[in-house]
């Protein structure tokens, strides 16, 4: 089976997601409560809400067939095994031949809908992902931290999908 067009952009999006909770793992309670001006919250409530709302995607597009989670007084590790199977889980809703213009509703709890082409809803996906890892790269640096490298060339060169070849010259 060919790979799908998001493939890569998925795959960057999950290992990007795993590598920044494996920097957060050794932070202390004090350095995950740390907020910067501009940002979603605190770094924990960051990435609660960064891991929470992937799941929440991914319950939506698969049709529920991915569980979502109560990511509310999850720690980092259990953050992490939240995203354990998030790689095939978006390899599986990729791999269905769906239509970009379809509209996928998402019902609330409260009785409201969202509806959204599937398109947006994987654009958004990987907006979201996007976002809300670099908060908390930002919050990390103010902490004097080195965030780890995620950008999708890092990605590209781990998973040997990108090469540098030196000039000739």
């Amino acid at each position: 089976m060919a790979r799908s067009l998001l493939s890569d952009a998925f795959g960057h999006h999950v290992w990007a997601t795993d590598r920044l909770l494996d920097a957060c793992a050794g932070l202390t309670d004090e350095q995950l409560a740390t907020t910067v001006s501009g940002t979603f919250g605190s770094i924990i409530d960051t990435a609660r809400h960064l891991v929470g709302a992937d799941r929440s995607y991914l319950f939506v597009l698969s049709g529920g067939r991915v569980a979502q989670i109560e990511e509310e007084g999850m720690d980092i590790a259990t953050l992490r095994d939240a995203m354990a199977n998030a790689e095939a889980d978006w390899a599986a809703v990729l791999a269905v031949d769906g239509d970009p213009e379809e509209v996928v509703i998402r019902r609330r709890d409260d009785g409201s809908e969202s509806h959204a082409p599937r398109g947006i809803r994987l654009a958004q996906a990987i907006h979201h992902g996007t976002d809300h890892r670099s908060q908390i790269c930002t919050a990390l640096t103010s902490l004097g931290i080195e965030p780890p490298l995620i950008d999708v060339w890092d990605y590209g060169e781990t998973q040997g999908r990108v090469s540098q070849v030196p000039s000739q010259h």
